[in-house]
């Protein structure tokens, strides 16, 4: 057995390195993202329409959506649609219509399934009261700056650009759980996406924001060819890329509420984010335990520990690690305004967390989507269990 301990030494030491190398890429990419600026020129506004689809009375339902009302911007029109007469959020939107007289808003109520994903069934029954060839879809968690309808819509003007989206700033609410969703937003997801622009990757595209003209979307079969799909936002994305037009990430990052009131809601969340992860990427997707940087440090650790092999090299590739995760944490916090300290006895739990959600994935292809059951095909094809 003379090649055993030099081969986990070898393991120990990779680990340790490639731990260390993508969490110091991944904060640099958050950097060079910081400081990317918005074109000063801004283009001409064209008339838009907001898509809202609706569920439910959120955490921050009212402000998210009267955020979407304050908007600088010449001329939109918001439609509101829910599938349910009886649905919490109509009272919200009731609400706004009132608080802002002059400001077009339309509000459509109907059932009718055109597929197994809700949303994108609610969103293709309000898109017939769309009156204007720039559309944007916004979930109805997301809470924007006044500028938001600007900068979204300005790249379309160069007709190589199909499709604008942003990235996304979880914002949770007090509970334990909720804080645990938003760390693994904002100090895992985002940052990866942020890491694979920096790399030239231009597929990515977020239902926080999708914004495209009219023309565009009919060419690519309408929302009809997304309703089925558990990625509805990747799917456009995919199928937008295929015309040969160009997604646009655009530099305003969006804030969106955070609402995990337990763990159990909170697994079968990050349940079907990493399923959804695996259908896009199922290759990939074997690997993905290499951006888990401080579990991967550690297990490179305890390696080279019972080979006896740990060194002074080892011990810096692990404290890197660690200084650069802490910067993804607290960068994150200073940019968003938040207590620097609330949240730190947390990163362990979370550390944890993603590495057992992400092999539980494998074992499974269910997913629970606001109360309902689905299995997902490898198409990414959503089908409701009764």
């Amino acid at each position: 057995m003379p090649l055993i301990h030099p081969l986990i030494t070898f393991i120990g030491v990779a680990g340790l390195a490639v731990a260390a190398s993508y969490v110091l890429l991944t904060l640099l990419a958050v950097l060079v993202w910081r400081r990317r600026r918005a074109p000063t020129s801004p283009a001409a506004a064209a008339a838009v329409t907001v898509l809202k689809p609706l569920c439910g009375a959120e955490p921050g339902l009212y402000e998210n959506l009267r955020s979407f009302c304050e908007q600088r911007y010449p001329q939109y029109q918001l439609v509101f649609g829910v599938r349910d007469p009886a649905d919490p959020a109509l009272a919200v939107v009731r609400r706004l219509t009132a608080e802002f007289p002059s400001l077009p808003i339309d509000v459509v109520v109907n059932p009718q399934q055109h597929g197994s994903n809700a949303k994108i069934s609610n969103l293709i029954n309000i898109y017939a009261r769309a009156r204007h060839e720039v559309l944007v879809i916004a979930d109805s968690d997301a809470c924007v700056e006044p500028g938001y309808l600007q900068a979204v819509t300005a790249p379309l003007a160069d007709r190589a650009v199909g499709l604008v989206t942003c990235l996304y700033r979880s914002m949770p609410t007090s509970q334990i759980c909720s804080r645990l969703g938003a760390m693994y937003v904002n100090e895992w997801y985002m940052p990866s996406v942020v890491l694979a622009w920096l790399f030239g990757y231009e597929g990515y595209a977020s239902g926080q924001t999708l914004c495209l003209r009219r023309d565009t979307l009919q060419a690519i079969g309408g929302l009809q060819a997304i309703a089925d799909h558990l990625a509805d936002d990747h799917r456009m994305g995919e199928l937008v890329r295929a015309l040969g037009l160009r997604i646009e990430l655009s530099p305003h990052v969006v804030d969106a509420e955070q609402d995990e009131p337990d763990l159990r809601a909170l697994i079968r969340h990050e349940s079907r984010w990493m399923r959804t992860i695996l259908v896009l990427r199922p290759r990939s997707f074997r690997l993905m335990f290499l951006s888990f940087s401080v579990p991967l440090a550690l297990i490179g650790l305890l390696l080279l520990a019972l080979a006896h092999s740990v060194s002074t090299a080892a011990w810096l590739l692990f404290a890197i690690t660690l200084a650069a995760r802490l910067g993804l944490h607290f960068g994150h916090r200073l940019q968003a305004h938040r207590p620097l300290l609330t949240d730190l006895w947390l990163l362990p739990a979370r550390e944890l967390l993603i590495c057992w959600v992400w092999g539980r994935s494998f074992l499974t292809s269910r997913i629970t989507w606001r109360g309902n059951e689905f299995d997902v095909d490898a198409d990414g094809i959503m089908r409701r269990l009764s």
